[in-house]
């Protein structure tokens, strides 16, 4: 069974930077692609960022990009999502998600538990 543990978020004043970490367990092979997510309050989850384990490929929402960097250590097993630049807006749960199929579009069907990101103005 597949686990991913999220860690790193927390409360951080505008323009701070946090350093987001997804740690999967319980797979047997590498994922296809990992991806973070966000949600706040009375807002549907929004994707923030995937990377492409094969390939290291990415993609970021309009809305982080230049600010959030997701990368993957050397293992292509951990995760991480560098967050610069905060703002009050990128205030949410933080979730990591993984897709451990075959290839393909990412499919995300394995979700962490999620940390919170909290920035203030």
């Amino acid at each position: 069974q597949v686990q991913l543990v999220e860690s790193g978020g927390g409360s951080v004043q505008g323009g701070g930077s946090l350093r987001l970490t997804c740690i999967p367990s319980g797979y047997s092979h590498d994922s296809n692609c990992m991806g973070w997510f966000r949600q706040a309050p009375g807002k549907e989850r929004e994707q923030v960022a995937e990377i492409y384990t094969g390939d290291g490929s990415t993609y970021y929402a309009d809305s982080v990009k230049g600010r959030f960097t997701i990368s993957q250590d050397e293992f292509k097993s951990a995760v991480y999502l560098q967050m610069n630049g905060l703002k009050p807006e990128d205030t949410a749960m933080y979730y990591c998600a993984a897709d451990f199929g075959a290839g393909g579009p990412c499919t995300f069907t394995y979700w962490g538990q999620g940390t919170q990101v909290t920035v203030s103005s």
